[in-house]
């Protein structure tokens, strides 16, 4: 059978029921798209039903503020997609005068829109016939075709790309597009793929010739950069201060404590700042063990200080402990709030 037609064949009868696929809203499935970016369609859900509940049309998402955009948005992580949807609904919002574009060429050029998010919109809201390649798609046609290219590589994007814009149905290029993902996220797992499940078995490269564990090849490492984070819980009467994130780094315009970033982890000299820094406040270390947050090219190691004291040396003000659930924070730092301060009510 053909290739084309016994995925689809599979697709109807294994497609996972999702929201997003009940509508041809090019918003809503733009929003469900930039969510799923390196998030699992479980924790991804009740995401994207918060910002269609919050946010039902483009128009409301454009007149949003930034920062109730970002809470919306805390515990997803990579923050950037977050800003980068915000701004390009204001684009499409005020630019373009509210018409979503409807050709892949046109979609791409959205801020945070990359090839797999535009062929997705395309294909899925407006029928046009553009293969999508994600993580997924290259570990199933690696695996089915025996393709041994390395993925980390840039230019083997394009070998994937015009493999899949050869094989997909002109007739039914959204249901072709999400059938490679389902099955690359249903059968053709990373680790223990159903085998014994696939339609493919005998056609199958890896399969017959038992090299499914070597395939799809990713020969980039990740090099994982130690961060040494120290954050001041500074606290007048019933306030407390916090700072918001401004440069190019992990959590941009997400709100913190006050910060103290070390080089290393050498408490004494960690003391010895804090007190040059605070020299008439008491100064107490809450955390006894550095909590450790791992993101994917960083381990931070965190630690929390409290200081009783009505001065800022940053750019940090000074907020209601009250209203601390009004700001997004990194989650970890989030966490951490919640668990303090409810302590302290008690």
């Amino acid at each position: 059978m053909d290739f084309t037609v016994q995925l689809l064949s599979w697709y109807k009868q294994h497609q996972r029921d999702l929201p997003w696929r009940k509508t041809v809203n090019p918003y809503h499935i733009w929003l469900s798209e930039v969510i799923l970016q390196q998030t699992r369609v479980e924790q991804g859900l009740p995401y994207y039903e918060a910002f269609v509940y919050t946010f039902p049309e483009l128009k409301n998402l454009a007149l949003a503020d930034e920062d109730a955009v970002l809470k919306l948005w805390q515990g997803l992580g990579y923050y950037s997609r977050a800003r980068n949807l915000h701004h390009s609904a204001k684009t499409i919002f005020f630019d373009l005068n509210n018409h979503f574009p409807s050709q892949y060429r046109e979609i791409i050029k959205l801020k945070g829109v990359g090839p797999y998010t535009a062929a997705a919109i395309a294909s899925f809201a407006f029928k046009e016939p553009v293969g999508v390649v994600d993580g997924n798609v290259f570990r199933f046609l690696s695996r089915f075709f025996g393709i041994f290219d390395d993925t980390s590589i840039a230019k083997t994007r394009s070998v994937f790309q015009d493999l899949v814009n050869e094989l997909i149905s002109k007739q039914h290029p959204d249901l072709f597009n999400q059938a490679l993902m389902d099955f690359g996220a249903i059968i053709c797992v990373p680790v223990n793929p159903k085998c014994e499940k696939c339609p493919f078995q005998e056609q199958c490269y890896a399969f017959q010739n038992r090299e499914i564990s070597k395939l799809p090849v990713k020969n980039k490492k990740i090099s994982v950069k130690n961060r040494y984070f120290h954050f001041l819980i500074i606290k007048n009467q019933e306030k407390v201060a916090l700072q918001q994130r401004q440069s190019k780094d992990i959590w941009e315009k997400l709100y913190q404590f006050p910060l103290l970033e070390t080089k290393n982890n050498q408490e004494e000299k960690t003391w010895q700042q804090l007190q040059n820094l605070y020299p008439n406040d008491n100064i107490k270390k809450i955390t006894s063990n550095s909590i450790k947050h791992k993101l994917s090219h960083q381990q931070l190691h965190l630690d929390f200080y409290e200081i009783e004291s009505n001065e800022l040396k940053t750019d940090a003000f000074f907020v209601d402990k009250s209203s601390l659930d009004k700001y997004a924070f990194p989650i970890v730092l989030w966490n951490f709030i919640k668990e303090y301060f409810e302590l302290k009510k008690n």
